[in-house]
């Protein structure tokens, strides 16, 4: 697909939960390299919108192209190339930082050293690097939130989505 594709497509986006409307006739365009944030009050739809975007829920009624690839026609094309941090942890406590990451890597066939350089420039970005051994159970919450954002990003995403970082 080309570069030329917004990174975020919506049109007339619809979804609901039974008779409860989340969202009605969403639409929107956002260019890629761009931060746009959603904010809204509980219950506005946020979270299902996150969750359509991230492609955990499927597309009841309306459009939505990711990096110019459709759901849930080219879905396997979009996890390839879309990094997401959800607001629930989703670390190994019992693993460390490194081990964490590992386990994410193989998700993405990362390995040798472009996942060594990798994770090496990743663990010193987000001041990680003297943590890289430590257990996950022994971080602080937001230690942990630093390492769940290495996860999202250490297979160089084109896309990044994250809820309530």
């Amino acid at each position: 697909m080309s570069d030329q594709a917004p990174a975020i497509q919506l049109d007339d986006l619809h979804f609901a939960y039974g008779d409860h409307v989340a969202l009605d006739g969403v639409s929107l365009e956002i260019a890629r390299h761009e931060i746009f944030i959603f904010l809204g009050p509980n219950g506005g739809g946020k979270t299902t919108l996150f969750r359509l975007l991230s492609t955990l829920l499927p597309v009841q009624r309306g459009r939505i192209a990711l990096l110019g690839f459709a759901l849930p026609s080219d879905v396997a094309e979009v996890r390839r190339r879309m990094g997401v941090v959800f607001q629930a942890p989703s670390l190994d406590k019992k693993l460390t930082v490194e081990e964490n990451l590992d386990y994410q890597a193989a998700l993405y066939g990362l390995h040798g050293k472009l996942l060594a350089d990798r994770k090496e420039r990743l663990l010193e970005q987000l001041k990680l690097a003297d943590r890289r051994r430590q257990r996950v159970e022994q971080l602080s919450g937001g230690l942990r939130r630093r390492v769940e954002l290495a996860k999202g990003m250490l297979h160089q995403p084109e896309l990044l989505l994250l809820d309530e970082p």
